[in-house]
């Protein structure tokens, strides 16, 4: 079977894009949304993540915890906000290595923002046979591919339920 390497997924939050941005962009704030992270370790502020900065993310799966590394690679206010994850470890991001890529884009819809959350997998140096293994064994039996759509709807879903202002409010 075939890796999926990129799943994307979408959703119309009637909010304004630079709203939805002004949150996303913050990554001590994601643990608000996702599934799976629980927030950010930042050097500075809680605001506005700038192309450069490297913080440290903290994520639980079950009864699991470990940290992230990553480093932002696009801050565009009210358009595009990404990061790659790059190192990871229990406590401390030890193992260095490509990880992933999370992107959020934002569209204006006329009526709210179109926000596309995309998960990309930076393992394209391991064997599919080693990656699906070991990805069956990290998710309960998924590929990294499908754990992750599931994850992206629910933050999603989350991130709608938070910033959706009703049009006649």
């Amino acid at each position: 079977m075939a890796r999926t390497f990129t799943v994307s997924r979408s959703i119309l939050i009637e909010a304004a894009a630079s709203t939805v941005y002004e949150q996303v962009s913050r990554p001590a704030q994601m643990g608000r949304w996702s599934p799976e992270n629980l927030g950010a370790t930042l050097p500075g502020k809680d605001e506005c993540a700038p192309v450069g900065l490297v913080f440290d993310g903290h994520n639980k799966r079950g009864p699991f915890r470990w940290t992230t590394r990553c480093t932002v690679t696009a801050s565009e206010p009210g358009r595009r906000f990404a990061f790659r994850v790059h190192a990871i470890g229990l406590r401390r991001p030890r193992l260095s290595a490509p990880i992933a890529s999370w992107e959020y884009r934002l569209e204006d819809s006329g009526t709210g923002t179109k926000v596309t959350e995309t998960w990309t997998d930076d393992r394209r140096s391991w064997p599919t046979f080693v990656a699906n293994t070991f990805d069956r064994i990290a998710t309960g039996g998924h590929t990294f591919a499908a754990f992750q759509v599931r994850n992206i709807d629910r933050t999603l879903r989350n991130l709608k339920r938070d910033l959706d202002t009703p049009a006649n409010a």
